[in-house]
């Protein structure tokens, strides 16, 4: 049997303790979870327009493309594509939200520049290889708008988990432990009063 179970003073205080720090807990469980929701309802959010605007961006970026292709040669534009080199801007950082790690992806706005003479080609590459700019751009946005509310719907679970444990089994316990050891404390100083008082009516009657 666990001692801190048995009916003495030390024991309800130690009890009323532990529910109260319970309640505590739980309210805190319940405000952090209440504002991951918010910002994770805010990203999908995001999500959604940039998803949007990729699918626009795509289909003006091929359109492009297929312009590129025909006004300066397929073979031409794969050739100009190989000199594209590996894109080696993006950076990425966290930062935190009640407690919980999600990415901060950072790149260079500006893109790179042409590597390409301008007096050799069409205008419609420098559209198709600013809308890809763009798309790329859209890309690490999403992902990492993506990755984030990933983090926070699983941050979102154990909390909930923690909350409900709190709710339905740690503080439902600390209620009734407390009365209990509160009914018996009560039960044992009415015993004790009574065993006082027939005490007392034996020695008046000896004394009589």
């Amino acid at each position: 049997m666990d001692p801190n179970t048995f009916p003495t003073k030390g024991n309800l205080i130690l009890a009323k303790n532990s529910l109260s720090l319970s309640r505590m807990g739980y309210d805190l469980m319940d405000r952090k979870r209440n504002i991951l929701i918010r910002e994770m309802m805010n990203l999908i959010d995001q999500a959604r327009e940039i998803q949007s605007q990729i699918d626009v961006t795509f289909r003006e970026a091929y359109a492009s493309l297929q312009n590129a292709n025909i006004e300066n040669g397929i073979n031409n534009v794969q050739s100009i594509s190989n000199t594209v080199p590996v894109e080696d801007s993006i950076r990425i950082k966290t930062r935190s939200i009640m407690g919980v790690e999600i990415p901060l992806v950072q790149s260079d706005p500006d893109g790179q520049n042409p590597t390409y003479a301008y007096y050799n080609t069409w205008e419609s590459l420098d559209e198709a290889r600013i809308a890809f700019e763009k798309v790329k751009n859209l890309t690490i946005r999403l992902s990492m708008i993506e990755n984030s509310a990933y983090r926070l719907a699983v941050a979102i679970k154990k909390t909930q988990k923690r909350a409900n444990a709190l709710k339905n089994i740690t503080i439902p316990h600390y209620v009734t432990l407390t009365k209990d050891i509160s009914d018996a404390l009560e039960e044992k100083e009415r015993e004790e009063f009574t065993r006082l008082k027939v005490i007392k009516k034996m020695k008046q009657a000896k004394e009589r």
